[in-house]
């Protein structure tokens, strides 16, 4: 088979579906940049290999193109869109100005149909700027010069038309937005914005699962109303109904889709339709390889959310970036919760808190709709706000009108003005904490679980560590708030990656405070290697461990300090106990025996069958550590792996871990302080 010529050829917008009648404009374009003249590859930004450029620190360049509307759209009006272009698109068509817009990530259109006449060649031009410094400008992790206070984690950027560009044939009179809302759980509230020949006024129906309501749009081209469902059925993960709504305005038809689901805060606990829920996340920056932030097609996009659901998470944080409308979509389809985020600037001023702003609409009337987007982020770390929301008025000031001004624009969700540490106005108290030393980390999450503690200390660079708190305003309630722990995990190579991501998740497990977690993180990016994943998205090394059984909706919590990866205890001379506790999420209580054996070193986990014997009793209510279960095993006789199963009445395995013994020098304990517990001896245990 010839591989399509088109790069990403699919119809970007299935959650807003006009596919009947479009046309894919990726592909090659001509380029002149300085230094370059030549053909690029859309939709892949100019640093990266797959556009044909592969040069960093352009500052602009010019796109160039022959497009023509198919003949049939004569008497449709014809729309030029494009995904998302950095930093700022000033487009034309023949000579001609059709339109410019600002912002890199956002999703912007043009009504083309004066200066595009189907069936007559018109040419497509796109100039382009995309600063080198861009600290007063959103850009998120894109590296700039000169260069951010947080350049060690910042990537290549991604410049130019980094999304797919197409053409649509719509109605005269077309739906240029359609909000759809189903927190009510019984219905959709809907709200559509009339563009083209006569807005004001004109008749709008909106149907779904045999159901019509009649709209008439006011004299500024908006209609509202409201569908009432029959019989509901509500949109969650284990069961991602998605409603297809029919907007038909004349001879203008769009699909557009979304969930009946509400996601609330009830003081410190989040609920899903009613239902108390935990988040189990995974932070993903969205960078390919050879692609930087464009997925290189859409089956790798996709296919993101299966792994990430393989690995046992429920959520995923899309860190910093307008994800495509493809991947939120899927995420919809197939039951993925998403906590979306702008991208920020890097230094604070009255301009760059602006054009931070500014992405707030376009970010809630393109993604709205997803049943998925449960949580809306704002600001990351104080980027953006120099690190100083505490001491300063004029920070602080900017944070919560971000907030306030998403709390307008959308009050279905719960918001986050600045992930990380240092609330002013917000509805969950999230925390990014990295700590290497397994002793103290667990000893911090019980602190601030009791709420004994709320700082804790932050390396902002290499000789610069400050304590950051959780709370930089009086104004945010010390209790009665969600806490979500945000950003986690440690280790240089992989395998003490996934000692560390056992061992902390379980502490964090441990809480019954804490609504959720977002592990740092998904995939590699470039230096950065702190992926479950690889760049290219292949599994490392974990030695033995599985994410999807440390991140289940029930997990083993075992009482002891592990000492280093690959030997959480020494190998035992006598009888060696252990014990355990069970946290579950889930709608009703479990039950069962926790049970335990011996096995051949690096054995992996689902390669023995659970033992006989009877274990220990447990039962575990929802959201509520159980008490603990003392584990009694002999001496292993050498190094082994001991692993540990809970297992319900009809033997099916409902949680496992493991604990590797080993001979370690002392030197190379990374986990327990000298003289720290890490088993009890079983006296008389044979």
């Amino acid at each position: 088979m010839t591989p399509n010529p088109i790069p990403r050829p699919e119809y970007p917008r299935p959650d807003r579906d006009r596919s009947e009648r479009w046309r894919n404009l990726n592909g090659r374009w001509d380029f002149a940049a300085d230094g370059y003249v030549g053909p690029i590859t859309v939709p892949f930004a100019w640093e990266s290999a797959a556009s044909g450029v592969h040069r960093t620190w352009l500052e602009s360049g010019t796109y160039r193109r022959g497009v023509t509307a198919p003949a049939d759209w004569d008497g449709s009006r014809i729309v030029l869109s494009f995904g998302a272009v950095h930093h700022r698109a000033v487009v034309s068509i023949d000579g001609a100005a059709v339109g410019e817009h600002t912002g890199g990530y956002e999703s912007f259109e043009f009504d083309v149909t004066d200066h595009l006449r189907p069936g007559v060649p018109a040419v497509l031009e796109v100039a382009v700027t995309a600063p080198a410094d861009k600290r007063a400008i959103p850009h998120g992790k894109q590296r700039s010069i000169p260069r951010d206070d947080y350049d060690g984690v910042s990537f290549t950027p991604t410049s130019g038309i980094w999304q797919t560009v197409w053409l649509e044939a719509r109605g005269r009179t077309y739906a240029r937005s359609v909000a759809l809302r189903g927190d009510s759980l019984t219905g959709i509230d809907v709200t559509v914005v009339l563009a083209g020949d006569a807005p004001a006024g004109h008749a709008v129906t909106a149907s779904v699962a045999g159901a019509t309501a009649t709209l008439t749009a006011d004299a500024h081209g908006t209609a509202k109303g409201r569908i009432e469902i029959a019989e509901p059925r509500l949109w969650s993960p284990e069961d991602p109904h998605l409603y297809a709504v029919e907007v038909r305005t004349g001879d203008d038809l769009v699909t557009a889709a979304t969930g009946l689901r509400r996601f609330e805060a009830r003081g410190e606990e989040l609920y899903l339709n009613g239902e108390r829920t935990y988040l189990r996340g995974v932070l993903d920056q969205g960078y390919w390889p050879d692609t930087g932030l464009t997925a290189p097609d859409a089956e790798s996009l996709l296919r993101d959310l299966d792994l990430a659901r393989g690995l046992g998470y429920n959520l995923v944080r899309k860190h910093l970036k307008f994800e495509e409308p493809l991947w939120l979509h899927e995420a919809d389809r197939t039951g993925m919760l998403v906590w979306a985020e702008p991208a920020c600037p890097s230094r604070f001023s009255p301009e760059a808190a602006e054009a931070f702003e500014a992405q707030l609409p376009a970010m809630v009337e393109r993604d709205g709709n997803h049943p998925g987007i449960v949580i809306w982020g704002l600001y990351n770390e104080e980027w953006g706000l120099d690190w100083d929301l505490p001491g300063s008025p004029e920070r602080a000031a900017a944070a919560v009108r971000a907030y306030e001004l998403l709390r307008a624009l959308d009050d279905t969700r719960p918001i986050v003005e600045n992930s990380g540490w240092s609330h002013v106005r917000t509805d969950l108290v999230d925390w990014h904490y990295y700590e290497p030393d397994l002793a103290e980390w667990k000893a911090a999450v019980a602190r601030l679980a009791s709420g004994e503690q709320d700082a804790f200390a932050v390396r902002l660079g290499p000789d610069f560590t400050v304590d950051k708190s959780f709370y930089a305003s009086p104004d945010v309630p010390r209790r009665g708030l969600p806490i979500v722990n945000s950003e986690y995990g440690e280790g240089f190579t992989s395998l003490e990656r996934a000692w560390h991501l056992r061992w902390e998740t379980q502490e964090l497990r441990r809480h019954d405070r804490f609504a959720g977690y977002v592990y740092t993180e998904f995939a590699d990016v470039e230096h950065e290697s702190a992926g479950l994943l690889d760049t290219d998205r292949r599994p490392k090394d974990r030695g033995g461990c599985l994410p999807s059984d440390v991140n289940a909706a029930t997990v083993l919590v075992l009482d002891l300090v592990p000492l280093a990866a690959g030997a959480d205890v020494t190998v035992p001379t006598a009888p060696f106990a252990v014990d355990a506790h069970v946290s579950h999420h889930g709608p009703e209580a479990v039950s069962g025996t926790v049970r335990a054996a011996w096995a051949p070193a690096g054995t992996p986990v689902d390669a023995v069958a659970v033992p006989p014997e009877p274990g220990a009793p447990v039962k575990a209510e929802p959201f509520r550590l159980s008490p603990a279960v003392r584990v009694e095993v002999p001496a292993p006789g050498g190094p082994a792996r001991l692993l540990l199963w809970l297992v319900d009445a009809e033997g099916a395995v409902l949680a496992r871990s493991f604990l590797d013994a080993a001979e370690v020098e002392p030197s190379n304990r990374r986990g327990a302080r000298p003289g720290e517990f890490t088993g009890a001896p079983v006296p008389g245990l044979a």
